[in-house]
């Protein structure tokens, strides 16, 4: 099942599209973060929904949207900041939602969004799994420092923006459980690469919002 919503956000309604599975819930589920709006980032794009599609197949709901400013979401870019909030509301609306487990929520965000997401990851307390897709390394400061949950890096080793290097080593300095992941022949842009990066985030987050008792 996949429908259009719309949901209320700091500077007013913000567009997603909610896929959740027909098998009877509640489900895990997933937000899923666009990349840079500035440069024609939105949630149709072809990673975000690849996210989508893969965690779908194995079972878990998804919510992806446009940040303010994009598509029929209310407001202007707000450099990453403001954004934050559209990711809160996001949660909050997907927890909220009939048919969805709220004790089983997870993050992915690609490029922009994965920075947008990293961000504000350690102060939402109900992302119990953070993905991020080619996550953007300039300056990551102290972002995911006490973030002891679950954690997926995903980047191609094509992408020339993001060495692998920098990825490592911004790996190396946050909690665990932390897994990277790096994709052979894959750039900044994923195409072709659809099906492998839906299969690894899928996989990643069935395990880590698995209902099923430890």
């Amino acid at each position: 099942m996949e429908r259009h919503c719309m949901f209320d956000g700091e500077r007013g309604p913000l567009e997603g599209i909610f896929m959740a599975p027909d098998t009877p819930g509640p489900h895990p589920a997933i937000v899923v973060c666009h990349p840079h709006p500035r440069y024609g980032g939105s949630m149709d794009n072809n990673v975000v929904m690849a996210i989508c599609f893969g965690s779908y197949q194995r079972g878990i709901a998804s919510l992806r949207f446009n940040f303010r400013g994009v598509g029929l979401s209310k407001g202007r870019y707000e450099n990453g900041v403001g954004e934050q909030e559209d990711i809160r509301a996001a949660l909050a609306f997907l927890a909220q939602h009939e048919g969805i487990d709220p004790e089983h929520l997870g993050l992915a965000g690609y490029s922009f969004g994965a920075r947008v997401a990293m961000t504000m990851a350690e102060s939402a307390s109900q992302v119990q799994a953070l993905c991020l897709v080619s996550p953007p390394m300039r300056d990551p400061g102290t972002a995911l420092a006490a973030f002891a949950r679950p954690k997926l890096l995903v980047v191609g080793d094509r992408d020339d923006g993001i060495p692998v290097e920098a990825v490592a080593a911004f790996a190396s300095g946050i909690p665990d459980p932390t897994d990277i992941q790096v994709v052979p022949g894959a750039d900044h842009f994923w195409y072709g690469y659809e099906e492998e990066l839906d299969r690894r985030v899928g996989e990643f987050f069935a395990r880590s919002l698995s209902r099923s008792p430890a």
